[in-house]
């Protein structure tokens, strides 16, 4: 049975191989975490990966997700930083003193504002302020977990569930590195002010005062924020991500023997992604890549450009591939406008895909008369078949 070939995906194949004076230096990096990932975040590109996707309990890393959850609420109005929520006999119990876990030592039955159950969540890691946080919010633990899920597939966190807001031992949390980066990097992104919380030296609250408890917080130039976990039998945990340059790069690793472990293989992941990689730049916002079968148009093609600079990060030294490839699904339907979405340019380094560019048109293209429309449906009828097998061919399964 003939596919419809206006439901095809086209592929264009815009440059076979561009060469880079650069060695593959991923080959020549081991990170001692069992899992890692690093993400250049300036480029959206993955600089380093080791089992991304294998699936482990967050532990604390499972805040980011609370942190994210209150954040957007904030963002869109629903909630208020000076908004004062209670510190419940059951958040003081289990996420307080008495459960000796790190704690942001509020008084039970107290009432404390977002503005400082965040910093208790973001500086010391504090189990009672993100149990009276999901609580205020949601009414209860649980129902802030169904939040949390939500939200975790609204931005694309594909491999996460979560049963609470601390991370506590429970069943059925689980995450992998692939989605922490990614969770801190839509941090970052869409909330840069309130991300700044992260970077605060010290918690001072219930007449304690406590040090941020990130290990690279003052001891990594560029650090920023990030926060750490832990899970017995499972090893050490963290993710933390660091400015130099203009260039923001987020380091997930999980594993780890102790402490002391943890502290070294991320600093060492950062030196690495800082040190071994270089910009190289692909386009420039407004440069021509391609163009785009119209159909039913005044003229059979349009103009693709990106909308911003396109760069690709490369490893300093030896050689390594790039692939880029233009796909559209077409052919595109006439009227098109100045700016419209057309398709994506994918960009591959080393056979690893490192981003997905979109780009938009160029041009307006009015529709045809109908004369134009009927050859057009014509042509495309007669070159269907043709079509399939070019895309087949320029786009990998």
């Amino acid at each position: 049975m003939a596919m419809n070939p206006v439901k095809l995906f086209r592929a264009a194949f815009f440059a076979a191989l561009l060469f880079v004076p650069s060695q593959i230096q991923a080959e020549t990096f081991d990170s001692e975490a069992r899992q890692a990932i690093l993400i250049d975040a300036t480029n959206d590109s993955v600089l380093y990966s080791k089992n991304p996707d294998a699936a482990f309990a967050p532990a604390s890393l499972a805040k980011l997700m609370t942190l994210a959850v209150a954040f957007n609420e904030i963002k869109h109005g629903r909630l208020s930083p000076e908004t004062e929520f209670v510190m419940t006999e059951h958040a003081w119990r289990t996420g307080g003193a008495p459960a000796r876990t790190t704690t942001m030592f509020a008084r039970p039955n107290s009432r404390v504002t977002v503005r400082d159950l965040l910093r208790g969540i973001a500086i010391v890691v504090a189990n009672d302020g993100a149990i009276a946080l999901a609580e205020g919010v949601a009414k209860s633990e649980s129902e802030f977990a169904e939040r949390m899920n939500r939200y975790a597939k609204e931005i694309g966190l594909n491999s996460s569930s979560f049963v609470n807001p601390t991370g506590l031992p429970q069943e059925g949390q689980r995450t992998t590195v692939r989605d922490l980066g990614r969770l801190m990097q839509h941090i970052i992104s869409n909330n840069p002010d309130l991300y700044s919380v992260f970077g605060e030296p010290d918690l001072d609250y219930g007449g304690i005062k406590q040090q941020n408890r990130n290990p690279l917080y003052g001891n990594y130039s560029g650090m920023d924020g990030g926060a750490i976990g832990s899970v017995a039998g499972d090893g050490h945990m963290i993710v933390v991500s660091a400015v130099r340059n203009g260039k923001r790069l987020i380091a997930v690793l999980t594993g780890l023997a102790d402490e002391k472990a943890r502290t070294r293989a991320a600093t060492a992941l950062l030196d690495w992604g800082f040190n071994a990689y270089i910009d190289r730049e692909i386009f420039n916002a407004g440069d021509v890549v391609a163009s785009a079968q119209v159909f039913g148009g005044t003229q059979g093609s349009v103009k693709l450009v990106t909308q911003a600079n396109v760069t690709l990060p490369v490893p300093k030294d030896g050689n390594s591939r790039i692939v880029a490839r233009v796909v559209y699904r077409g052919p595109v339907k006439a009227p098109v406008k100045v700016g419209d979405r057309v398709g994506a340019l994918r960009i591959w380094r080393d056979n690893l895909l490192q981003s997905e560019v979109p780009l938009v048109a160029s041009e307006t293209v009015e529709e045809g008369t109908l004369w134009l429309r009927a050859l057009d449906a014509t042509y495309e009828l007669l070159a269907g078949p043709l079509h399939s097998l070019r895309t087949r061919f320029l786009v990998p399964a």
